[in-house]
């Protein structure tokens, strides 16, 4: 989308080039005077200006950026404390509230430009809140699909599809479209991605970037348009494990608004989860694989060979690898895809209604729609979960039609408790018979479908994980013959995303697969 304010973008000669970018090399340029902030945001702004028309990553630039930057250079130079991400670009996930923009989610009867209503937040949510502490410049909100109903794409958006920047005819991921798109493009170092069903770990494999879905808990997801308080997390996407790491410093903890989020108390690492990576982390580590005792689908004869070569890159870092350790079990029967979605366990959605009326009430006495009622009248027209509808599959789950009775009340939930229950039980088990320190997966089964293919991304665990509330990291782990990125996925128990971020650190920097070229 275009912007006035990218008419004054142009990229200065020093800075390095922007696809090496990293925290790090901000940081020590930023400090040795090499560049200055604004210098650093022109450029990225010069890049969205090239780029963004074409792949539509960013669907609401940010007036204020060159602002933001100019502040944080004179803060600078007046020897002033500053965040940690100072003079970082970022980019922000559009179902994540931010002061001053309407949050869309993708859907143009929630923007006044395309025909709906505009939700103008009166407070940013605290994952922005926490960006803008930590001094990171935000360059803008990034696409999605309608109410990021989708891990696959973001074809039926407002603002129209965001293209997958590694191969143009591909599904990009979703929901987190955009954000994936931005990062790969270098448009940004990172972005805010958020994940209820592969939101996070899809699009960031499909570009070939490095994704962490924290534990749910971990960091707060209010004011976030949500699909299940119970499975919905923040997290960051990023080209390199060190800058995924960095930026979830910044966001995990502790907020008032998100009371889950005291269950972190105690788990988060002193020293941040960048501390301590090594390229001896996964030396003496024991790593269950990919079978049918964790799920009956096979992979395809490429990914097989690739997570073949993955394996044999594991050994050779120190790995000790342990052949599908739920075989044997009824691991693959607690999954149960939700009728009519062949591959999608919805269950822990079924709160959609209530946790949508919370989000609205937090956007205070002046929005636009302010209770679930105002809601559905406001979206009647193409009602997300009537026939047709986005989330058509909702009533199919078997406490919805309970739950969206009283939108008021907190609905219960027993089927999505007693999965989360029988997942968490049989996975600490398995872990703690085969003494695991993690799991590591193909990410796809198969590689990326085409974008307008109908088909969907073929996850080797979404249900599994989301409903369990698990960490994850995916890491870039090679290519298909056809260019498409292929990646590994490491996966571990609650609160493990250091031990995660050390494992898939060793194995970026044993292997360096990811082609930033590309």
């Amino acid at each position: 989308m275009k912007s006035d304010l990218l008419k004054t973008a142009a990229a200065p000669a020093n800075l390095p080039d922007l696809g090496t970018l990293t925290i790090t090399i901000v940081r020590d340029g930023l400090a040795a005077g090499v560049f200055t902030t604004e210098e650093l945001t022109r450029a990225c702004l010069a890049q969205i200006d090239a780029l963004n028309a074409r792949y539509n990553a960013i669907i609401f630039m940010n007036e204020e950026a060159l602002d933001t930057a100019r502040s944080i250079d004179r803060r600078r130079a007046a020897g002033e404390t500053l965040g940690p991400l100072a003079g970082v670009p970022v980019v922000i996930k559009d179902p994540m509230d931010m002061v001053g923009f309407p949050t869309t989610a993708g859907w143009k009867l929630l923007y006044s430009k395309t025909g709906g209503v505009d939700l103008m937040p009166g407070t940013d949510a605290p994952v922005v809140a926490r960006m803008r502490a930590a001094d990171a410049v935000i360059l803008g909100k990034t696409n999605v699909p309608v109410l990021s109903h989708t891990g696959s794409h973001a074809n039926d958006s407002w603002a129209g599809p965001t293209l997958n920047v590694v191969l143009e005819d591909r599904v990009p991921g979703g929901s987190s479209a955009g954000t994936a798109a931005a990062v790969a493009a270098n448009m940004c170092v990172v972005g805010l991605a958020e994940e209820t069903g592969g939101s996070i770990q899809n699009p960031a494999s499909a570009h070939g970037l490095v994704g962490i879905k924290p534990t749910v808990g971990l960091v707060p997801n209010a004011g976030v348009v949500p699909l299940s308080g119970n499975r919905d997390v923040v997290g960051p996407i990023a080209r390199n494990v060190t800058d995924a790491a960095l930026c979830l410093d910044v966001l995990a903890g502790y907020s008032g608004e998100d009371p889950k989020t005291l269950a972190s108390v105690g788990k988060i690492p002193a020293k941040g989860y960048a501390a301590h990576l090594s390229k001896e982390g996964l030396k003496g580590k024991r790593i269950g694989l990919y079978g049918p005792g964790w799920r009956e689908q096979p992979l395809s004869a490429e990914t097989a060979a690739l997570y073949e070569r993955a394996q044999s890159e594991l050994i050779d870092a120190g790995a000790i690898l342990i052949p599908d350790p739920f075989e044997g079990t009824n691991f693959a029967s607690l999954r149960e895809p939700t009728s009519p979605l062949p591959n999608f366990d919805a269950r822990g959605l079924e709160s959609v209604a209530y946790d949508l009326g919370v989000y609205l009430r937090r956007l205070g006495p002046d929005a636009a729609l302010q209770t679930f009622e105002d809601f559905a009248a406001a979206t009647r027209a193409e009602d997300p979960f009537g026939p047709g509808g986005v989330l058509s599959f909702l009533p199919n789950l078997p406490d919805f039609r309970l739950a969206i009775l009283d939108p008021t009340k907190a609905p219960a939930l027993p089927a999505f408790i007693a999965a989360k229950a029988a997942y968490l039980a049989l996975f600490n088990a398995i872990f703690e018979h085969n003494a695991l320190d993690s799991l590591v997966f193909p990410q796809m089964r198969e590689e990326l479908p085409g974008l307008h293919s109908g088909e969907t991304i073929q996850e080797t665990t979404v249900g599994e994980l989301n409903i369990a509330g698990l960490p994850a990291v995916t890491t870039p782990a090679g290519y298909y013959a056809s260019g498409a990125p292929f990646e590994i996925i490491f996966l571990g128990k609650l609160w493990s995303e250091r031990e995660l971020i050390e494992q898939a650190f060793a194995y970026e920097q044993a292997t360096l697969h990811r082609n930033p070229a590309v």
